[in-house]
């Protein structure tokens, strides 16, 4: 193992979140005297929490007509950093909240960090999907994540620990990091580059380089910047017993799904490749191995109307063979380079207006159960890129407008978290919500204050006691599937300021967890963990038996 410091190995490359100029700037702040403006100007800006676009340009201009230079947030944060390094300034981590650039990114509780794999080819051949051959199946290469991952040569280190490092000059505190890997089908990749390609992301999460991938992860498990969820994306016709130990084995607690529709002549006409049965068979071997479940689902694909749509989008909760627990709504987007373009040259297709897609949007939200989190309305790519159809990407904003003039409401997880909303244990509630699936009963436990907003969930999983489990050892066991605390991410270690995290919603939820699980007859109960959240599970007794931890009950 070779010890080396993090971002010794990053190229300067992070157009896009990092500043060219911030070296000519700095040097103008520099100049002697300008260190009292500098601190006259952070605290000014801390003072005026919640700070807008519009209080932070008025703050900075103040001082610009003093002889500052513009600052970005990015750039005002990396002055602090060495003004507290020079003694002109004691550190806080609330400075660090305060200034934080777009902190919807890291107020789920964890930070994200999406790396793409190498173009490769897909097992599909969906005519609704696009096809750019710089890229991996799915993705174009002028969407963001893909931008980077090129400009990286979809190197998963450097992938890893640019974004790592463009998180953390706006200001994100990036020590509990969920990684997502994008990139066409994950199944289809040849499992040596699968294996090399997960170590060399927790290398650049361990900030050291590791000889094998256990190595990798057993260094993870007490590092500064651990990995609190893998997630993976394949297609449900690769999910079987061996698939899933193979994922347990990288490390994934996550797997997303392209269920696009559970409408057999949809799937049909769309040359998807696969029947409905396939999502139900996934969907059940997943959540009976305890993996989360993050569904994309599609409306106005070839041969769907608004209607049909609606009522597909109902059987993705009244069936019992589906119902994920997160769900992306991509509405088709017409590409030039898709297959579905020939359809609509022909006029055998045609691309909701904007009025069509507000309204299957809305009349799908209001159906949402309140165990599911709609992460995304709308994929990632450039709507200039779209022929016809709707042509904005603020939908979800849209379709809340919309529903808030008809007086309804969205109930998923989402629209209920708490955000950046100070609170203490007094202020919430526990409940719990059950629900059956083809394979399990499930409990959604949730902490929420009055107004229902949440502030941390559990999901546990009874497996039904005639149901053939496709791992073995998981046999008498009941399953926690995930536990979430959200809020802005408090950093491992730190004691909470009035976040959710950190004041002792998790070990509570654990607990009644392990209550419910002893009293409905199991022996244990099992948890799906990431690597770097191995440490916080064995506090409360679980110990690693082969590819979960357990504990006896």
């Amino acid at each position: 193992m070779t010890n080396s410091k993090l971002f010794d190995y990053v190229p300067v490359v992070e157009i896009d979140e990092y500043d060219a100029e911030w070296q000519a700037k700095r040097e103008a702040v520099e100049i002697a005297g300008r260190e009292t403006m500098l601190v006259e100007l952070i605290e000014e800006l801390v003072g005026k929490r919640p700070l807008s676009s519009k209080k932070y340009s008025r703050t900075m201009q103040k001082y610009v007509n003093n002889g500052l230079p513009w600052l970005s947030k990015s750039q005002v944060l990396q002055a602090y950093q060495e003004l507290c390094e020079a003694g002109f300034m004691d550190f806080d981590p609330e400075v660090r909240v305060a200034l934080q650039t777009k902190p919807v990114r890291s107020h789920s509780g964890v930070t994200v960090v999406t790396v793409l794999t190498k173009p490769y080819p897909c097992p599909g051949k969906c005519v609704f999907c696009p096809t750019d051959v710089r890229m991996p199946k799915s993705y174009l290469h002028d969407e963001p994540g893909a931008q980077r991952a090129e400009r990286y040569k979809f190197d998963p280190f450097d992938q890893t620990a640019g974004r790592i490092r463009a998180l953390e000059q706006i200001g994100h505190p990036a020590d509990k990091i969920e990684l997502i890997i994008l990139g066409g089908t994950w199944s289809s990749y040849r499992r040596d580059y699968q294996e090399w390609f997960i170590k060399r992301c927790f290398d650049a999460m361990n900030g050291v380089e590791a000889e094998t991938l256990p190595e990798a992860q057993e260094i993870n498990r007490h590092s500064q910047r651990r990995n609190v969820g893998l997630v993976v994306e394949t297609r449900q016709d690769h999910v079987d017993p061996d698939e899933l130990r193979w994922f347990r084995y990288l490390g994934v607690t996550k797997v997303q799904v392209g269920i696009q529709s559970v409408d057999e002549r949809v799937l049909a006409l769309n040359n998807r490749g696969h029947d409905v049965q396939a999502t139900r068979d996934a969907f059940r071997l997943l959540r009976l191995a305890g993996f989360k479940i993050h569904g994309h689902w599609m409306p106005n694909l070839l041969g769907a109307t608004v209607e049909s749509d609606v009522a597909d989008y109902g059987r993705l909760w009244s069936d019992p063979s589906f119902k994920p627990d997160e769900l992306k709504l991509y509405p088709t987007m017409l590409l030039e380079n898709a297959e579905l373009y020939e359809y609509w040259q022909r006029g055998e297709y045609k691309p909701y207006e904007e009025e069509e897609v507000i309204d299957v949007l809305v009349r799908c939200k209001v159906q949402t159960p309140p165990y599911v989190r709609l992460t995304r309305i709308i994929r990632d790519i450039p709507t200039t890129n779209v022929v016809e159809g709707f042509k904005k990407a603020n939908l979800r904003q849209m379709a809340q407008q919309r529903m808030a003039k008809q007086g309804l409401k969205c109930q998923c997880i989402r629209c209920r978290e708490v955000k950046r909303q100070r609170l203490t244990i007094d202020d919430l509630r526990l409940t719990i919500e059950t629900y059956e699936t083809d394979g399990t009963t499930e409990h959604f436990l949730s902490f929420v204050t009055a107004e229902d907003h949440i502030a941390g969930f559990l999901r546990l999983s009874f497996p039904d006691r005639d149901q053939e489990l496709p791992l073995p050892e998981l046999e008498n066991h009941a399953m926690i599937r995930e536990v979430h605390v959200y809020g802005p991410a408090v950093a491992i270690g730190d004691e909470s300021q009035g976040e959710a995290q950190h004041i002792g919603l998790g070990t509570q939820l654990v607990e009644r967890a392990k209550e419910m699980a002893r009293a409905a007859g199991y022996d244990h109960i099992a948890v799906i963990s990431a690597i770097g959240t191995r440490e916080y599970y064995a506090k409360h007794g679980f110990a690693v038996t082969g590819l979960y931890m357990t504990a006896s009950l």
